[in-house]
């Protein structure tokens, strides 16, 4: 399994996705700002991989901290999760998992710093394997809406390097793969942080799954011609009535689907979900640096003095949505139920 992220005791250990496919590099960052920085270059990306690395930088800030009592740790903490907070504003995961961490602490007060501390890393690691465990829930739920044989196509990277391991889009194919189900997946390549190329591509060549890059503006014809069975993506968070924020470019992908008739899936654990954000129209947008669209791989693209728009994310109604993968179970319309129900169930998942 890709290992994306890992806590160890000089530091968190991550991936260093910016250099991949040419590259695996992994780079360990021993303070939590330097976990703040990784994340907010994108060295690790994905909801749930963000959500994990939010909760080990909080963990490495609290080992690190010089305070005396319970009452200077607990200001340490506050101050370690703004600076945390404010790397990815679209990604609910790294807000449930900051929340998770604050929440840790508060049962935590009257013990020892030094058991606090302890407890705080524990809860990171266990955050970690839970992520592992739900998507391979994900994985046994969705792999019977995939197709017997055919065309897959996915947008983004939802896979092991997007999570703690094992992937959330990509965990649903691994696992219908792994049923004996023939299919070949079409990667958009997700331009312009080419995640797809240059990320999806790498993990399914790895698996031995059989892929093809396409650019972003083929998909609708690649439908059209029958080539695509079915669609399935992941998310960075789900409002309460089922609109889902995603990478930039998967409405379009959205929209195409319903005009094809094909079945557009979203995979997702149930942290990403926000029931409290009552439609997309509510969910924060990351606007990231322009020049990520204006050059590849550092040769300037467009003129100067033209303006540049690079939102990183969209959102696509619920309306074309077929259903929604979860650990515990499919979700359905009306969402509005069906994930408030999902979300207010017992968890059922080997840690």
């Amino acid at each position: 399994m890709i290992q994306t992220l890992e806590w160890t005791e000089q530091g968190v250990r991550f991936l260093d996705q910016t250099k991949l496919p040419t590259q695996e590099i992994y780079l360990t960052c021993k303070t939590y700002e330097q976990v703040a920085d990784a994340i907010r270059t994108m060295i690790v990306r994905g909801a749930p991989a963000i959500g994990v690395a939010a909760a080990m930088g909080i963990a490495l800030g609290v080992r690190a901290s010089k305070a005396e009592t319970v009452g200077e740790l607990k200001r340490d903490l506050d101050r370690i999760c703004e600076v945390i907070g404010r790397t990815r504003p679209t990604a609910v995961n790294l807000f449930w998992a900051i929340q998770r961490m604050k929440e840790k602490f508060e049962g935590l007060q009257i013990r020892s710093l030094a058991h606090i501390q302890g407890e705080l890393i524990g809860e990171a690691q266990r955050m970690h394997a839970e992520d592992i465990a739900a998507n391979q829930a994900m994985g046994r739920h969705g792999a019977g809406l995939m197709p017997s044989s055919g065309g897959v196509l996915t947008h983004c990277n939802a896979g092991a390097l997007a999570t703690a391991g094992y992937g959330t889009a990509l965990g649903v194919i691994r696992a219908a793969v792994a049923q004996g189900k023939k299919i070949h997946v079409y990667a958009d390549e997700t331009r312009p942080f080419l995640q797809g190329a240059r990320l999806t591509a790498w993990e399914l060549m790895k698996d031995g799954i059989p892929t093809t890059v396409i650019s972003d503006n083929m998909a609708g014809a690649m439908m059209k011609q029958g080539k695509i069975a079915a669609i399935v993506v992941g998310a960075d968070r789900i409002a309460a009535n089922g609109d889902v924020a995603n990478k930039i470019g998967t409405y379009s992908v959205a929209v195409l689907a319903q005009e094809n008739h094909l079945p557009f899936y979203v995979a997702a654990p149930l942290s990403t979900v926000d029931l409290a954000c009552p439609d997309g129209s509510q969910i924060p947008i990351e606007q990231r640096n322009p020049e990520e669209v204006s050059h590849i791989a550092g040769k300037q693209m467009v003129p100067d003095g033209v303006a540049v728009e690079n939102p990183a994310f969209d959102v696509t109604p619920s309306k074309y949505v077929a259903a929604i993968i979860t650990e515990r179970g499919i979700a359905r319309p009306p969402y509005a139920q069906s994930l408030r129900q999902f979300a207010g169930a017992e968890a059922n998942l080997e840690v």
